[in-house]
């Protein structure tokens, strides 16, 4: 699932998200981690840096590079010493937004 505001970029700025996406693929081919294990770094940086977007992304992602649901938790909860307790009951919680979506 692309977010709206996503696709209303690239509709909006072709070129720039064309530069911003190459960007994205230059890094992950600049060094030897499997997609696997670069969808894990990603979504550790957005649980992280405190960002919802990006980390609800980046399990997306992660789930597509063949990452299992317990992967993402185990990222989560690997937070605890660096991020702390609470905060990383808050990333854990966007983890489990992806993996156990609320039913509408």
């Amino acid at each position: 699932m692309i977010p709206k505001r996503y696709r209303q970029m690239h509709a909006d700025h072709p070129e720039y998200m064309r530069a911003y996406e190459d960007l994205g693929k230059a890094a992950r081919q600049s060094g030897p981690l499997s997609d696997r294990e670069v969808a894990l770094v990603k979504l550790a940086i957005s649980l992280g840096a405190g960002l919802e977007g990006a980390a609800h992304s980046h399990c997306r992602k992660a789930l597509e590079a063949g990452c299992t649901p317990d992967d993402l938790r185990h990222v989560a909860m690997l937070s605890a010493p660096t991020i702390g307790f609470p905060t990383m009951m808050r990333a854990k919680s966007w983890v489990e937004d992806v993996i156990e979506p609320k039913p509408m």
